[in-house]
Protein backbone atom coordinates (compact mmCIF):
# COMPACT_ATOMS: atom_id res chain seq x y z
CA UNK A 1 0.00 0.00 0.00
CA UNK A 2 2.66 2.70 -0.93
CA UNK A 3 2.70 5.02 -3.68
CA UNK A 4 5.83 5.13 -6.43
CA UNK A 5 8.90 6.19 -5.03
CA UNK A 6 10.07 9.66 -6.39
CA UNK A 7 13.53 9.94 -7.19
CA UNK A 8 16.98 8.09 -6.56
CA UNK A 9 18.67 6.59 -9.36
CA UNK A 10 22.31 5.64 -9.78
CA UNK A 11 23.53 8.94 -8.45
CA UNK A 12 21.96 9.16 -5.17
CA UNK A 13 19.47 7.44 -2.60
CA UNK A 14 15.80 6.85 -3.21
CA UNK A 15 13.23 9.59 -1.69
CA UNK A 16 11.03 7.88 0.83
CA UNK A 17 7.58 7.17 -0.76
CA UNK A 18 4.64 8.50 0.78
CA UNK A 19 1.59 6.20 1.68
CA UNK A 20 -1.61 6.27 -0.26
CA UNK A 21 -4.25 8.22 0.49
CA UNK A 22 -6.36 5.03 1.32
CA UNK A 23 -3.64 4.02 3.67
CA UNK A 24 -3.61 8.06 5.64
CA UNK A 25 -7.82 7.65 4.99
CA UNK A 26 -7.47 4.16 7.93
CA UNK A 27 -4.71 5.87 10.14
CA UNK A 28 -5.74 8.91 10.42
CA UNK A 29 -8.51 10.69 8.43
CA UNK A 30 -11.09 8.27 8.98
CA UNK A 31 -9.84 6.27 11.79
CA UNK A 32 -12.18 6.43 14.54
CA UNK A 33 -12.79 5.70 18.36
CA UNK A 34 -15.08 3.07 18.23
CA UNK A 35 -17.73 2.36 21.05
CA UNK A 36 -19.50 -0.78 19.76
CA UNK A 37 -17.50 -3.82 17.63
CA UNK A 38 -18.80 -6.29 15.16
CA UNK A 39 -19.38 -9.82 16.25
CA UNK A 40 -16.33 -11.38 14.83
CA UNK A 41 -13.39 -12.44 16.83
CA UNK A 42 -9.67 -10.86 16.54
CA UNK A 43 -6.93 -13.19 16.06
CA UNK A 44 -4.24 -13.81 18.87
CA UNK A 45 -1.62 -12.86 15.53
CA UNK A 46 -2.96 -9.82 15.01
CA UNK A 47 -2.74 -8.51 19.31
CA UNK A 48 0.94 -9.87 18.68
CA UNK A 49 1.59 -7.81 15.69
CA UNK A 50 -0.25 -4.71 16.62
CA UNK A 51 2.64 -4.94 19.75
CA UNK A 52 5.43 -5.48 17.43
CA UNK A 53 4.87 -2.79 15.57
CA UNK A 54 4.36 -0.49 18.42
CA UNK A 55 7.56 -1.17 19.72
CA UNK A 56 9.40 0.19 16.61
CA UNK A 57 8.82 3.49 17.58
CA UNK A 58 10.81 5.89 19.46
CA UNK A 59 11.08 6.06 23.03
CA UNK A 60 13.32 7.83 25.34
CA UNK A 61 17.33 5.58 25.13
CA UNK A 62 14.97 3.29 23.07
CA UNK A 63 13.33 2.72 26.73
CA UNK A 64 10.09 0.87 25.71
CA UNK A 65 8.51 0.61 28.69
CA UNK A 66 4.93 -0.23 27.57
CA UNK A 67 3.22 -3.02 28.76
CA UNK A 68 -0.11 -4.65 27.56
CA UNK A 69 -2.29 -7.28 29.07
CA UNK A 70 -5.21 -8.33 26.73
CA UNK A 71 -8.14 -9.17 28.20
CA UNK A 72 -10.82 -11.59 26.37
CA UNK A 73 -12.30 -14.01 28.35
CA UNK A 74 -15.31 -13.00 30.53
CA UNK A 75 -13.14 -14.03 33.95
CA UNK A 76 -10.39 -11.99 33.02
CA UNK A 77 -13.07 -8.47 31.91
CA UNK A 78 -14.89 -9.58 35.53
CA UNK A 79 -11.50 -8.57 36.98
CA UNK A 80 -11.33 -5.21 35.03
CA UNK A 81 -15.21 -4.10 35.53
CA UNK A 82 -15.01 -2.81 38.67
CA UNK A 83 -12.85 -0.38 37.84
CA UNK A 84 -14.75 1.18 35.05
CA UNK A 85 -16.65 4.12 35.06
CA UNK A 86 -20.29 3.90 34.61
CA UNK A 87 -20.19 4.80 30.98
CA UNK A 88 -17.68 2.44 30.26
CA UNK A 89 -18.59 -0.73 31.05
CA UNK A 90 -21.28 -2.20 28.50
CA UNK A 91 -18.83 -0.99 26.00
CA UNK A 92 -15.69 -2.82 27.61
CA UNK A 93 -17.81 -5.68 28.47
CA UNK A 94 -18.99 -6.32 25.00
CA UNK A 95 -15.80 -5.76 23.04
CA UNK A 96 -14.18 -8.87 21.85
CA UNK A 97 -10.78 -7.47 23.79
CA UNK A 98 -9.70 -5.11 25.85
CA UNK A 99 -5.94 -3.72 26.73
CA UNK A 100 -4.70 -2.17 29.32
CA UNK A 101 -1.73 -0.49 28.23
CA UNK A 102 0.52 0.21 31.14
CA UNK A 103 4.48 1.14 31.61
CA UNK A 104 7.30 -0.38 33.25
CA UNK A 105 8.47 1.69 36.38
CA UNK A 106 11.83 0.09 36.76
CA UNK A 107 12.13 -0.13 32.97
CA UNK A 108 15.78 0.42 33.25
CA UNK A 109 16.41 -2.53 34.33
CA UNK A 110 16.73 -3.75 30.89
CA UNK A 111 18.28 -0.38 29.00
CA UNK A 112 21.99 -2.55 29.44
CA UNK A 113 20.37 -4.89 26.44
CA UNK A 114 18.13 -2.31 24.84
CA UNK A 115 20.65 0.72 25.14
CA UNK A 116 24.26 -0.77 25.77
CA UNK A 117 26.91 2.01 24.17
CA UNK A 118 25.87 4.04 27.58
CA UNK A 119 25.19 3.53 31.24
CA UNK A 120 21.96 4.92 31.00
CA UNK A 121 20.44 2.86 34.07
CA UNK A 122 22.45 4.79 36.16
CA UNK A 123 20.90 7.65 35.52
CA UNK A 124 17.46 6.38 36.72
CA UNK A 125 18.22 3.55 38.97
CA UNK A 126 18.48 6.44 41.72
CA UNK A 127 15.65 8.58 40.78
CA UNK A 128 12.49 7.64 41.03
CA UNK A 129 10.85 11.02 39.86
CA UNK A 130 13.24 10.50 36.40
CA UNK A 131 12.08 7.05 36.16
CA UNK A 132 8.75 7.93 36.72
CA UNK A 133 8.31 10.50 33.98
CA UNK A 134 10.32 9.11 31.53
CA UNK A 135 8.19 6.11 31.95
CA UNK A 136 5.11 7.78 31.42
CA UNK A 137 5.94 10.02 28.89
CA UNK A 138 7.45 7.33 26.58
CA UNK A 139 4.99 4.73 27.74
CA UNK A 140 2.08 7.27 26.17
CA UNK A 141 3.77 7.61 23.25
CA UNK A 142 3.58 4.13 22.76
CA UNK A 143 0.38 4.06 23.52
CA UNK A 144 -0.63 6.35 20.10
CA UNK A 145 1.69 3.67 18.13
CA UNK A 146 -0.33 1.05 19.32
CA UNK A 147 -3.32 2.57 18.34
CA UNK A 148 -2.00 3.34 15.06
CA UNK A 149 -0.84 -0.41 14.64
CA UNK A 150 -3.98 -1.81 15.32
CA UNK A 151 -5.70 0.07 12.41
CA UNK A 152 -2.78 -0.49 9.93
CA UNK A 153 -3.69 -3.85 10.62
CA UNK A 154 -7.42 -3.77 9.62
CA UNK A 155 -8.45 -3.60 13.41
CA UNK A 156 -10.68 -0.60 15.71
CA UNK A 157 -9.69 1.03 18.76
CA UNK A 158 -11.90 2.96 21.11
CA UNK A 159 -9.06 4.35 23.52
CA UNK A 160 -10.23 5.72 27.22
CA UNK A 161 -9.64 6.92 30.73
CA UNK A 162 -12.48 6.74 32.49
CA UNK A 163 -11.46 3.91 35.00
CA UNK A 164 -9.51 3.79 38.81
CA UNK A 165 -5.98 3.03 37.60
CA UNK A 166 -5.38 2.32 41.72
CA UNK A 167 -8.08 -0.85 41.41
CA UNK A 168 -6.52 -1.46 38.20
CA UNK A 169 -3.15 -1.28 39.49
CA UNK A 170 -4.30 -3.44 42.60
CA UNK A 171 -5.96 -6.42 40.58
CA UNK A 172 -3.26 -6.34 37.80
CA UNK A 173 -0.03 -5.11 38.68
CA UNK A 174 0.02 -5.79 42.49
CA UNK A 175 3.96 -5.83 42.84
CA UNK A 176 4.00 -2.34 41.93
CA UNK A 177 6.53 -2.50 39.43
CA UNK A 178 3.62 -1.31 36.13
CA UNK A 179 1.46 1.39 36.06
CA UNK A 180 -1.85 1.46 34.19
CA UNK A 181 -2.02 4.23 31.24
CA UNK A 182 -4.98 3.83 29.22
CA UNK A 183 -7.78 0.97 28.33
CA UNK A 184 -8.19 0.17 24.59
CA UNK A 185 -11.38 -1.98 23.36
CA UNK A 186 -10.41 -3.73 19.76
CA UNK A 187 -12.02 -5.18 17.39
CA UNK A 188 -13.79 -5.17 14.22
CA UNK A 189 -16.18 -1.63 14.37
CA UNK A 190 -19.12 -1.16 13.81
CA UNK A 191 -19.95 1.86 11.98
CA UNK A 192 -23.76 2.00 12.89
CA UNK A 193 -22.33 3.47 16.46
CA UNK A 194 -20.59 6.25 15.15
CA UNK A 195 -21.50 10.16 15.68
CA UNK A 196 -20.21 12.42 13.53
CA UNK A 197 -16.62 13.30 13.38
CA UNK A 198 -15.96 16.06 15.36
CA UNK A 199 -14.27 19.08 13.93
CA UNK A 200 -9.98 19.31 13.64
CA UNK A 201 -8.01 22.62 14.05
CA UNK A 202 -6.12 23.48 10.78
CA UNK A 203 -2.75 23.36 10.92
CA UNK A 204 -2.21 27.13 11.02
CA UNK A 205 -4.34 27.11 14.06
CA UNK A 206 -1.61 25.42 16.04
CA UNK A 207 1.60 25.13 14.35
CA UNK A 208 3.97 27.41 13.48
CA UNK A 209 7.45 27.63 11.59
CA UNK A 210 10.08 29.79 13.01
Amino acid sequence: MRAETIGGGATGPATPSRLEPAALDRIFHKGRTYNAFLDRPVPDALLHEAVELAVQGPTALNSLPLRVVFLRSAAAKARLEPALAEGNRAKTMAAPVTAILAYDLKFYDHLPRLFPHVDARARFAGSEAAATATARTSGTLQAGYFILALRSLGLDAGPMGGFDNAKVDAEFFADGRFRSNILVNIGYGNPEGLHPRGPRFAPQEIAEIL
